[in-house]
């Protein structure tokens, strides 16, 4: 299969669905919000353009199932399935703030061979393909090369349903805001993971996550020369709902810590 061929389609597709959530941001009212569950929204920004591109990508691999966030689509059990973000990051779009993004990632049983996420705000396309190393708007990116976890920025996210895990992700918290430059949530994983693939973050752990989350944005690390596990160190982050990502260099004293303290 011409993976490079569809990657530039879906970059298209992203592009488009991106402008799409940008022009209805203009006009949007909280009136417009719907309740999922405790601190989980939805619009009709998020089910529109998840149809968009439900539609679109289903002309290119006609033959693929879908993960979506909206539950557009069924899953294929085997082969090709697309795991798709329409709008990761909706808590941020409803209040104005960046980022936000569009996730797509194309799966055969559950190997990643392709992702793509388009941050919103500033038109930033992250993508790549099996066997090719990860992109940038069209030019090759790199995890850092930061070597030691006190010289690394971190990413994590809050989590919003799995409180269960609050005091040891607090304890975690603690010890990264003592033991490196900092931390910082900016509210969409899929663009925590892009940052770490393009150097800007050395390092992201977060629970709680979907398959939609973290697919493409996990395979863009890996493209880009970084590690991704579970808080195990194990490979089972993409339905694990917890997922740590690192530079090669960082990965194994940050997974240790992440490791040693939320397990």
């Amino acid at each position: 299969m011409d993976f490079k061929g569809i990657c530039e389609k879906v970059t298209d597709i992203a592009r488009e669905t991106g402008s799409f959530i940008r022009s209805e941001r203009q006009s949007f009212s909280s009136d417009k919000i719907e309740t999922k569950g405790i601190h989980n929204y939805v619009s009709y920004v998020d089910k529109q353009a998840e149809e968009m591109l439900v539609n679109r990508l289903a002309e290119i691999v006609p033959a693929a199932g879908f993960i979506a966030e909206e539950g557009t689509g069924s899953k294929n059990e085997n082969g090709f399935n697309w795991i798709v973000d329409p709008l990761d990051g909706t808590t941020n779009f409803i209040h104005g703030l960046p980022p936000h993004s569009v996730s797509i990632a194309l799966a055969d049983n559950n190997r990643i061979v392709l992702g793509v996420v388009y941050e919103v705000n500033l038109s930033e396309c992250f993508y790549s393909w099996e066997g090719a190393p990860a992109f940038l708007n069209g030019k090759e990116i790199r995890v850092s090369d930061t070597a030691r976890v006190k010289d690394s920025l971190i990413a994590t996210g809050f989590p919003y349903t799995a409180f269960d895990r609050m005091s040891s992700f607090l304890v975690s918290f603690e010890y990264f805001m003592k033991n490196s430059h900092g931390l910082r949530r900016l509210g969409s994983a899929a663009i925590d993971l892009a940052y770490v693939a393009c150097g800007r973050f050395d390092a992201f752990y977060e629970f709680g996550l979907s398959p939609w989350d973290v697919a493409a944005g996990s395979f863009l690390v890996q493209q880009a020369g970084g590690r991704v596990s579970d808080f195990s160190g194990g490979g089972d982050y993409l339905f694990g709902r917890e997922l740590v990502a690192a530079n090669g260099k960082v990965f194994d004293e940050f997974g240790g810590a992440v490791r040693r303290i939320m397990t």
